[in-house]
């Protein structure tokens, strides 16, 4: 299972949260990354603890604004040496993503730049509410398309999408968000899948939060492993 990647949704402010969650995530079975968004890395701790974290990490930011703002937001994470993956959003558009991704590649040739699609808490009746009059799955294949135009390593959608893009793209990293071990509640997600399934689905990684971190740690990892192994 260690070809497996996971990442654990550390969406929390609180430090002691933060080392809770990282610590009883560790298993010799998988391989888990802890991921930290925007709750975090805003706190009055968070940028603190990530300049002085040992661990690869992905910084979930969703980076989306004209390109030369965009690339000074990339270059102000350069002392995050640890940092693994960013996320860009592909609402940026193209010259935005290029000048991200070409940015990267001087400051830090690991950093991997994900964009990011249609979010997992959104449906088709949300989209046409934004003003889209494409569905999620044509408005998701125009965005990979995006994506892998722009030098980008790979992309953040749902698995539902994932079999899709898999077909078209053979080589791009798909990482999948809204992940729930079976029976748990979706929360404000809307298209949502098990771990098992997300696989099934070539996707490269997925996303785990409230299915990890709620209650007992260690039992839901135990939960992950066994429905893994099926």
């Amino acid at each position: 299972m260690k070809n497996k990647i996971i990442f654990v949704a550390c969406d929390t402010s609180k430090i002691n949260e933060i080392k809770n969650i990282i610590i009883q995530t560790k298993n010799s079975k998988l391989a888990i990354i802890p991921k930290f968004g925007l709750q975090f890395f805003y706190s009055k701790n968070g940028r603190r603890f990530l300049e002085k974290f040992k661990r690869d990490f992905w910084l979930d930011l969703k980076i989306n604004d004209i390109p030369q703002t965009a690339v000074s937001a990339i270059d102000s994470l350069k002392d995050l040496k640890k940092c693994k993956f960013i996320t860009v959003h592909a609402n940026g558009g193209l010259e935005m993503l290029k000048a991200i991704k070409k940015k990267t590649k001087k400051i830090n040739k690991n950093l991997k730049v994900l964009g990011v699609t249609v979010l997992t808490s959104l449906n088709n009746k949300s989209l046409k509410e934004i003003g889209h009059t494409k569905t999620i799955e044509q408005l998701v294949l125009k965005q990979a398309k995006l994506i892998k135009k722009s030098g980008c390593d790979g992309i953040v959608c749902s698995a539902k999408e994932a079999k899709l893009i898999r077909k078209k793209y053979k080589k791009l990293l798909i990482i999948t968000p809204g992940i729930r071990l079976p029976g748990d509640s979706t929360n404000d997600q809307a298209r949502v899948m098990t771990p098992k399934n997300a696989f099934s689905n070539k996707v490269s990684g997925i996303v785990i939060g409230r299915s990890l971190t709620k209650g007992n740690i260690k039992n839901n990892i135990k939960r992950l492993i066994d429905h893994l192994g099926k």
